[in-house]
């Protein structure tokens, strides 16, 4: 399945979920998320998500995460990204790298609505693991950590899931701690 900048903006609108139940239009980044709405459209009013919605629009993928989907994205935040050594940001917007960031955008979307209660599902029938297929290709790894989920890369690197279950009208985001990197 393509992904567009949809998808990647998707990831950046994300929304809390209390415990008794999906919170009514949840402050992500300061602005309210609406389940309405779709990634793209709730995404790019979080003030937490400005670097990944300009990855998705360099990446060339708006057009994939407005799609009807349903689309589960691990969004990271703008800290996330100001994980990666320094310039990396930069040079992956460049349009002679937009191949890599692609990649990079893909590896973070899971096709289907998976929830956090799915994924905790998934990750008890597989005895502490779930193995999720990115539209990119390549696999993600779920586990627990206590009562926090972590989603491992394929390079060694982990992201914890901050914010989960932000539902949008073509799926659901989890905002995720670090960036995810493929093969």
């Amino acid at each position: 399945m393509k992904i567009t900048n949809a998808l990647f903006i998707a990831l950046l609108a994300v929304t809390c979920v209390s415990a008794k139940g999906p919170a009514k239009n949840p402050m992500v980044g300061g602005a309210a998320m609406y389940p309405t709405k779709d990634i793209i459209d709730n995404a790019v009013n979080s003030a937490d998500h400005t670097t990944l919605v300009a990855a998705v629009k360099a990446a060339g993928l708006v057009g994939t995460l407005k799609g009807a989907g349903p689309f589960t994205v691990f969004a990271p935040t703008n800290e996330a990204f100001g994980k990666l050594p320094a310039g990396t940001v930069e040079t992956l917007v460049k349009p002679e790298n937009k191949d890599m960031l692609t990649k990079i955008l893909t590896y973070h979307v899971v096709s289907g609505r998976i929830s956090a209660m799915d994924l905790k599902k998934q990750i008890k029938a597989g005895h502490g693991k779930a193995e999720l297929t990115t539209v990119q290709g390549e696999k993600l790894t779920a586990m627990m950590n206590g009562s926090s989920i972590m989603i491992h890369d394929a390079k060694g690197g982990m992201a914890t899931i901050s914010i989960s279950n932000v539902f949008q009208s073509n799926g659901v985001i989890h905002v995720v701690d670090s960036v995810l990197m493929p093969n």
